[in-house]
């Protein structure tokens, strides 16, 4: 049989992504020819190993053992592969990152754009948003997150200081309500509420003072799964935001925004990038890690 790593690589994407569609994307090939790989690795084969109808496309117990057997081991050629890239001149190849929209603006980009000058042939792939991906599951290289939050089985490298939150409203805001001195306070007060997207709960405002931590369950007209709709929100004069004080730095400065119970709000760990302990960094992945690394 002359069956190829290609192939291989095209039946475990497919089978992964239940989608033909979103394979061709994600591999760069037109779904056309993908489909005719397929095709001819199950006739080269003589076994079917995907099922497909008209919404979906999953294994057959066959496909199923294949993918079993041979998936881990491919991704391990393929990082192999990477790795001999560090051979070359210049480091090469994708790096993928999970991460949450602010972040991506004011620290990935920054910091990553002389590298990306500097080393034309790595190319990064972003997946911002909200949630917390797998990225073992998803097949991330790295996904960036607060210290606090990431699994303990992960290597994790901080790529910012320490961070603090901030309760704002506008001045507009204030000039009808009182400033609240304590966190219960803002039980009197309109709160911009945050919707979790993971646990699709409400966030809780989490404050703390010499007694030990203080947390409130705030109410209001307005809940956003996305800070800079908050951060609108408040500038508009429609409550009391509260998310780390960077999202508000430039509107405090400025005016825009007034600060309240600063004193309740203690430091915390920052933004760090995490990846799995048992994989093996690529020469491209190394050289976005230590771009990315937090110099005090």
């Amino acid at each position: 049989m002359k069956r190829n790593l290609n192939d291989l690589l095209y039946f475990i994407t497919v089978a992964r992504e239940s989608s033909f569609t979103r394979a061709a994307a994600k591999l760069g090939v037109t779904q056309p020819a993908l489909s005719q790989a397929i095709s001819a690795l199950e006739e080269e084969m003589q076994i079917r190993l995907l099922t497909r109808t008209t919404r979906s496309v999953s294994p057959t117990a066959a496909g199923e053992r294949l993918l079993l057997n041979i998936g881990d081991r491919v991704d391990e050629i393929l990082a192999e592969l990477d790795m001999l890239t560090e051979m070359r001149d210049k480091p090469a190849g994708t790096v993928r990152i999970t991460c949450g929209p602010h972040v991506l603006k004011t620290i990935l980009l920054p910091k990553l754009s002389p590298l990306l000058k500097e080393y034309p042939d790595i190319r990064l792939e972003f997946d911002a948003n909200h949630g917390f991906r797998n990225i073992v599951a998803d097949r991330f290289d790295a996904g960036v997150r607060l210290g606090d939050t990431i699994d303990k089985d992960m290597i994790a490298m901080p790529i910012s200081p320490k961070l603090q939150m901030a309760a704002v409203a506008s001045p507009e805001y204030f000039a009808t309500h009182t400033v609240p001195q304590t966190p219960h306070d803002l039980l009197q007060h309109n709160c911009i509420n945050m919707r979790q997207t993971t646990s699709g709960g409400l966030y809780i405002w989490e404050f703390e003072n010499d007694e030990g931590p203080v947390n409130v369950r705030v109410t209001g007209q307005l809940t956003f799964n996305t800070s800079a709709h908050m951060v609108d929100a408040a500038l508009a004069g429609l409550g009391i935001a509260f998310l780390p004080e960077e999202e508000f730095e430039s509107h405090i400065k400025e005016g825009r925004l007034i600060r309240v119970l600063e004193p309740w709000c203690h430091p915390f760990p920052g933004y760090y990038l995490y990846y799995p302990s048992r994989k093996q960094p690529s020469p491209a992945f190394s050289r976005v890690a230590d771009a990315l690394r937090y110099k005090a």
